[in-house]
């Protein structure tokens, strides 16, 4: 099944969504774009660890930055996780159908089996 997501790039946003922090910063920056500083202020970890958090999520392309001057403002972009849940989505659906066709085999194989087995004798169900 063809997504539109490529792999590499479904491989690079999972691969940054897959971190705890990465994950706190999208959504710090899902209110609004911030200053690195700003961004990193919150987080118990030096600015450089901040800065490759923020170099993960990039090469996913799901923050931007641009500059004001001397300032760096980040940015959330939502289509690569556009994308991945998109995937995600067409997988739960093929695999929803994959174990719906299995339950109605299974189901189909109960109904069988009950209706080629013998008849209770009466006065022995108790």
């Amino acid at each position: 099944m063809r997504t539109p997501a490529t792999p590499n790039h479904l491989d690079q946003t999972l691969l940054a969504l897959a971190d705890p922090t990465r994950r706190a910063i999208l959504q710090r920056l899902a209110a609004g774009e911030l200053r690195v500083t700003e961004l990193a202020q919150p987080f118990a970890m030096s600015l450089n660890a901040v800065s490759k958090h923020i170099r993960v999520l990039e090469r996913a392309k799901l923050v931007r930055r641009r500059r004001e001057g001397r300032e760096h403002l980040l940015s959330f972009t939502p289509k690569p996780m556009d994308e991945a849940a998109r995937w995600m989505e067409a997988q739960r659906a093929s695999w929803t159908s994959r174990l719906q066709a299995l339950d109605d085999l299974l189901q189909a194989e109960d109904r069988a089996a009950a209706a080629s087995a013998p008849p209770h004798p009466k006065g022995r169900l108790r």
